[in-house]
């Protein structure tokens, strides 16, 4: 107990670390400004006996130690679910991953063909260095099938342009993919032996809590709070301050919490910076209020069962409404829902927080979701028997063009403060998977634990390989667990 750690966010980062550190008899208290929930977006949110998830949240990953603690941590309770997602565009739905011969007889020989031809043609005449999203996709499809299957969604999520965004989205999100691969990995079974040639196949299960991911994170807080972990609600952080190497926490019940000699944030980047007394200096301040997030909400719909659709959820291609994303929660677990006569299905709406969309009313929002389903085809007039809205500020850490110039100031500033690690997604400002923001936690509890800097956070997805690659806790460690920074002494 010669430690004592602060935990910012009770998140699956900020619980992981705390679960860790509890067990090694670290002292440790979480502040959390949520007065309700733990999870941050990978929490349960219920509503009349229904529960819904924040997002969509697959229990799936490489590596062996997340895979271990989740089983730790919740056990019997997690379901094996078949994963299914389709594409809707042109009023057709297709299957997601694409198969080749559905693909080719949908969109026609016609548009096939212009589709082979705009592949080749970007074969032959590619973008060179391409610095945006648009183009780095373009090279790898063509033009064509990125007009088709990666405009309209992409902008819907991002609010902006494909050409405004970094390509580091698509080398995180599809990398090592293209049309070449993508047709040969629809005809023929992808060898799964050599995984380090394995190109991101999407995997066909995976794990899931009964009543969605908030259960997981629920049982990790109660398993902290019984090893003697501080659980501290609706204790947002209005001050860190740093003196003679020790951190102070001013949280927003006006309390002050005193002697740390770790912190451990994924609170946004953006408002953690600002708190942070001695003043973090120029440029890391100015570049912490540049970065940009993208928010969203979800609109539950209720309805009688109509057996409209069996898919976890459907990416909307279709710049005819403007719901991004439809998620079955029912297709997720049956648990989810009260009622097996009943349906309960969530619209995705991305937006910036205070805009039109955020600020419409609930009514609003449950009427545009109901008429945008119907007009879809996946709902009848009159199913609709109740709705609930639930809005998600700072869903996404937006990959514009100068984001990346702009996290490594920060992390430049920000050296001079000792015991402060950054983790998960909003506190990295990295597109983080639920599993890799486990990660940054693990390594950073390993240094606490060890009382040196072994690992780079950092490191962690820094080859941006998304976690739906290769077998479900196939390596034993992997990019857990980068190279040290130094010998153990």
């Amino acid at each position: 107990m010669d430690k004592r750690v602060a935990i910012i966010g009770a998140g699956p980062a900020g619980l992981t670390a705390a679960y860790l550190l509890a067990k090694e008899n670290i002292e440790v208290v979480v502040f959390e400004k949520d007065p309700t929930y733990v999870g941050g977006i990978s929490r349960t949110e219920s509503y009349k006996g229904y529960h819904f998830d924040i997002g969509g949240h697959r229990f799936f990953s490489k590596s062996k130690e997340v895979e271990d603690f989740w089983t730790e941590i919740l056990g019997d309770e997690m379901l094996e679910r078949p994963r299914s997602s389709r594409i809707f565009y042109n009023k057709k739905f297709f299957s997601y991953p694409l198969a080749a011969f559905e693909a080719l007889k949908k969109l026609g020989l016609l548009e096939s063909s212009l589709c082979v031809i705009s592949y080749l043609k970007a074969k032959m005449f590619p973008v060179k260095n391409p610095l945006n999203f648009e183009d780095w996709v373009s090279n790898q499809f063509g033009k064509r099938l990125f007009n088709i299957f990666f405009k309209t969604y992409t902008e819907k999520l991002w609010g902006i342009s494909c050409r405004e965004i970094s390509t580091d989205w698509a080398a995180q999100r599809i990398k090592g993919l293209s049309l070449t691969s993508a047709i040969k990995n629809a005809l023929f079974k992808p060898d799964n032996t050599n995984k380090d040639k394995l190109i991101k196949t999407l995997i066909d299960s995976f794990r899931y809590p009964k009543k969605g991911p908030g259960m997981m994170w629920e049982a990790c807080r109660d398993k902290c709070l019984a090893m003697g972990v501080q659980v501290e609600m609706n204790a947002g952080v209005a001050g860190l301050d740093y003196t003679n190497g020790k951190w102070s926490i001013a949280t927003s019940k006006g309390a002050v919490e005193e002697g740390f000699d770790y912190v451990l944030s994924s609170a946004p980047i953006q408002e953690l910076v600002p708190s942070i007394t001695p003043k973090v200096q120029e440029p890391a301040y100015s570049a912490s209020q540049q970065l940009g997030y993208r928010d969203f909400l979800t609109v539950v719909l209720i309805c009688t069962e109509d057996n409209a659709f069996t898919d976890n959820w459907i990416y909307i291609h279709d710049p005819s409404v403007k719901v991004g994303r439809i998620q079955n929660f029912k297709s997720w677990s049956p648990y989810m829902v009260p009622d097996q006569q009943m349906a309960c299905y969530g619209l995705e709406y991305f937006c910036f927080e205070g805009d039109g969309t955020w600020t419409s009313s609930n009514e609003d929002l449950i009427a545009l979701a109901t008429k945008e389903m119907i007009q879809i085809g996946l709902l009848k007039a009159g199913n609709v028997k109740d709705g609930y809205v639930v809005r998600q500020p700072k869903a996404y850490p937006v990959y514009d063009q100068d984001y990346k110039e702009h996290v490594l100031s920060i992390r430049e500033g920000l050296k001079p403060y000792k015991g402060l690690y950054l983790v998960g997604r909003n506190g990295m400002h990295k597109y983080n998977n639920q599993d890799h923001s486990m990660m940054t936690a693990m390594l950073a509890a390993k240094n606490i634990i060890a009382g040196n800097e072994l690992y780079d956070v950092w490191n962690v997805n820094q080859d941006a390989e998304y976690h739906e690659s290769g077998g479900r806790g196939a390596d034993e460690g992997g990019r857990m667990v980068p190279r040290k920074i130094e010998a153990v002494n």
